[in-house]
């Protein structure tokens, strides 16, 4: 990547700090497949008592967390409830079915992210019908990136717990920015995981960290995630080399997403402005900012920004930018700058 290139793809561009960079470097490690790394156990417990459950695992990856986690709920030709904005459904591959027999049963996402409690419910055959596949877990989202970085309220939250019981069903949290959904509300992390069965969230994106996911839950669903993971070839060895950077994007790398919400609410409402973007600032509650582009294509306007210096994708038929720790307040206004310049077609720059 050129020095001087701005990067908005995803917080998952983000570099390790030197804070984590010499944490690395100095980590005590053993061999994790053993369980006898200390770094990483350090971290799988400060993990799991910031989320609020008994134990926690370290993946390579949210795919692979929220895989061990369906996989850990569900038998074979069991249903997980999905959404279908979902990143499960869309973006991991067909995993759980592939890999593990689970049918998907998709459900309408609202443009909150929520999955309709009256459609969950619905969605829940009766235990006798030997003609349908048996429920096996909900799944939910949040922050919820399809529907643009958006925030499950915690009173949904608690309503959907509240139904999930009442169905005999556990819940699972694909929490990849739950931090920011947090930092958003003005809760504790733990105000939300608190009303699911399990949770992944992603060290790698606005965390900052450069590798790695968590699942927590039960001792007795972490031990089932644990001989998946191995299952799946998740289990590493001095894995503490990772591990120290997590510890750090895990107690210090929250603080700071603010940062990142402000940004983008500013560089959200400077593109509102613009009256080629089309663009809905109610959805604008995190990091990530959709927006759509009148009058070109959304592949031209991202090749343009990229001549620019200036990187986002394709959303959809829309574009998207998400703000993260690498990506200043002055660096959001080069962006502006550039966004303007190709919506006014001016070329005057490159030469």
């Amino acid at each position: 990547m050129q020095p001087n290139v701005i990067d908005l793809r995803s917080d998952t561009v983000t570099r390790p700090t030197p804070a984590m960079r010499a944490a690395m470097a100095s980590a005590v490690v053993g061999d994790d497949v053993f369980g006898d790394d200390p770094t990483v156990n350090e971290l799988q417990r400060v993990a799991a008592e910031i989320v609020g459950k008994e134990a926690a695992i370290l993946v390579p990856s949210g795919t692979m967390g929220n895989l061990a986690a369906l996989l850990a709920h569900c038998e074979r030709g069991v249903e997980a409830l999905v959404g279908d904005e979902s990143h499960i459904y869309n973006y991991e591959a067909g995993g759980a079915s592939a890999l593990g027999g689970v049918v998907y049963h998709v459900l309408p996402t609202t443009a909150s992210g929520e999955l309709p409690l009256a459609q969950v419910r619905k969605a829940v055959r009766p235990a006798g019908d030997a003609h349908a596949a048996r429920a096996g877990v909900i799944a939910i989202e949040n922050t919820h990136n399809r529907c643009g970085g958006v925030v499950l309220s915690l009173d949904y939250m608690q309503q959907l717990h509240a139904l999930a019981v009442e169905l005999g069903l556990p819940v699972h949290l694909d929490g990849a920015r739950i931090f920011n959904a947090a930092v958003a509300l003005g809760v504790p992390v733990k105000a939300l995981t608190e009303h699911v069965t399990s949770v992944q969230f992603c060290l790698s994106k606005g965390l900052g960290a450069p590798v790695g996911s968590l699942v927590a839950g039960s001792q007795s669903f972490i031990s089932k995630v644990h001989r998946i993971r191995k299952m799946l070839g998740g289990g590493m060895r001095q894995a503490g080399v990772l591990a120290a950077a997590g510890l750090i994007a895990l107690t210090e790398m929250p603080a700071r997403l603010a940062e990142d919400h402000a940004n983008a609410r500013w560089l959200a409402e400077q593109l509102a402005a613009l009256p080629q973007i089309d663009i809905d600032l109610d959805s604008v509650q995190t990091n990530i900012i959709v927006f759509g582009v009148r009058d070109q294509s959304v592949e031209h306007f991202l090749t343009a920004l990229r001549e620019r210096g200036v990187l986002m994708v394709a959303f959809k038929d829309r574009v998207r930018a998400v703000t993260h720790v690498d990506v200043a307040r002055a660096a959001c206004e080069q962006a502006l700058q550039a966004v303007v310049q190709v919506l006014h077609g001016d070329h005057e720059d490159m030469v």
